[in-house]
């Protein structure tokens, strides 16, 4: 599955027919949210009453299935204007509903990993992006190239050539399952959601083995001793951003306390800091993809850190730089190219000491603090770039993966403190070609925070 997105040119008639359908998903999700919420309530109400559970009112299903037929059923009185808008709008609020239901449930009762899920809450007019999600129906790429057809919505012009998922579907190689039109910022979107019948790759240096050690100062440096700059779009605009919010904060704008409304000014002075938003994260993402395709594309094996990025950004002097950097969004794009490239994407355990261990003898030192950019080591007397010197150790790391034996191998996740002698999992990403293995490192001790290690 791989997803093509493009820029929309809709007329006046056509972004009102497109804030239709939106604003029918968040009809449709809202309703049914109540209904949910309604039900809950009530059950509980009856439960503190002492209640017996077979005797309460009776629960409502949570799934796409048990939402639709209960739309179904009062849509009529509910929406009596349905007819006007194809079924997918609501379908897609719906749909929504029951994987945030989903989440909720499964985070509630441990099923869910990661970070605890809230309750769904009701969605905004104002607040909520507008997104609307086609499954069936007329869904194609015009002859031109220029222009896509939707349900409904008809006939809808491109910003740029949609040429490269036109030559697929052509070629018979692909086949669109989905069309989402979404409001991204000032500017509104298709992404076509497409089943891919992709050809075997295989990268340029298949037997290159490349570490890349992520940072601030520089985006990334490569064990191969290149220095990929770091273009800090977001501290580039930031003065821009300063000035359009001091005029939006003076024109009237919306109060949900008294029910006023924004004025026009406001509303343009908002358009215009949304699109200074909307450039910097299309920069960072035009950077990125350049980075991970070129990476992918020319070596077999990429070795990169599990860093705690979440944790990494309660560090208030560092937040911002870290999230203008985009380091998760180089592990997961780097995920899935080098699966397409026919390479390989190794994640190095999240207490794995890079930055501290030598990469000439392998001694590892007990404390390395942010301010010391030069790596010297106390044993053979290497001076090197703490960044390359991580960089190094990753790549090193994928040799020792490949050479630990190709049976299994008893793997286990290092934790905070480094020990004397052990051993680092290596973890493999989908769409690798090798299992999980594990590399034995040097000896070790002391403890290591890689949340603050590759900050800078």
């Amino acid at each position: 599955m791989q997803a093509y997105r493009f820029a929309l040119d809709l007329s006046p008639v056509q972004e009102r027919a497109v804030f239709t359908h939106a604003g029918a998903a968040r009809l449709a999700y809202n309703w049914a949210l109540a209904r949910v919420r309604a039900v809950l309530d009530q059950r509980a109400a009856e439960r503190s009453y002492g209640v017996p559970d077979e005797l309460l009112t009776p629960a409502i299903g949570w799934s796409l299935p048990a939402l639709r037929r209960a739309w179904n059923a009062a849509k009529d009185v509910v929406a009596p204007w349905w007819r006007q808008v194809s079924k997918e709008a609501f379908n897609t609020g719906l749909d929504a509903l029951a994987r945030a239901l989903r989440n909720w449930s499964g985070s509630r009762s441990g099923k869910r990993a990661g970070r605890p899920v809230g309750f769904p809450r009701f969605k905004s007019r104002r607040r909520a992006v507008p997104s609307v999600r086609f499954t069936t129906g007329a869904i194609r790429v015009e002859p031109d190239r220029k222009h896509v057809v939707l349900p409904r919505l008809g006939r809808l012009k491109l910003h740029e050539s949609a040429r490269k998922l036109a030559r697929r579907l052509d070629a018979g190689t692909a086949r669109i399952m989905s069309a989402t039109v979404r409001r991204d910022g000032v500017r509104w979107q298709v992404a076509f959601t497409v089943e891919v019948d992709r050809t075997e790759r295989a990268p340029a240096r298949p037997d290159s083995v490349v570490g890349v050690d992520v940072g601030i100062r520089h985006l990334a440096v490569l064990s191969t001793g290149e220095l990929i700059d770091n273009p800090r779009h977001l501290a580039a605009a930031r003065r821009r951003m300063r000035q359009l919010g001091r005029a939006l904060s003076r024109k009237t704008g919306p109060d949900r306390r008294t029910g006023r409304r924004p004025s026009r000014r406001w509303q343009q002075a908002s358009a215009r800091l949304g699109r200074v938003h909307a450039r910097v994260a299309n920069l960072r993402r035009d950077g990125l993809h350049k980075l991970t395709t070129r990476l992918a594309r020319q070596h077999g094996t990429v070795v990169v850190e599990d860093l705690n990025v979440a944790g990494m950004l309660r560090n208030r002097r560092l937040a911002r730089h870290i999230a203008d950097a985009g380091f998760a969004e180089i592990r997961r794009q780097l995920a899935y190219k080098a699966g397409w490239n026919g390479g390989r994407l190794l994640v190095a355990d999240r207490w794995y000491p890079s930055s501290k261990t030598c990469s000439g003898c392998g001694a590892v030192k007990t404390k390395l603090a942010l301010h010391e950019r030069q790596y010297t080591c106390q044993v053979c007397g290497l001076v090197i770039d703490r960044d390359h010197n991580a960089a190094l150790n990753l790549a090193a790391l994928a040799a020792a993966a490949t050479t630990a034996g190709s049976g299994p191998v008893a793997a286990r996740g290092a934790d905070q403190k480094t020990r004397l002698r052990g051993q680092v999992a290596v973890k493999r990403e989908p769409g690798t070609a090798t299992a999980d293995k594990t590399g034995t490192v040097p000896p070790q001790g002391g403890t290591t925070n890689r949340a603050l290690t590759t900050a800078h």
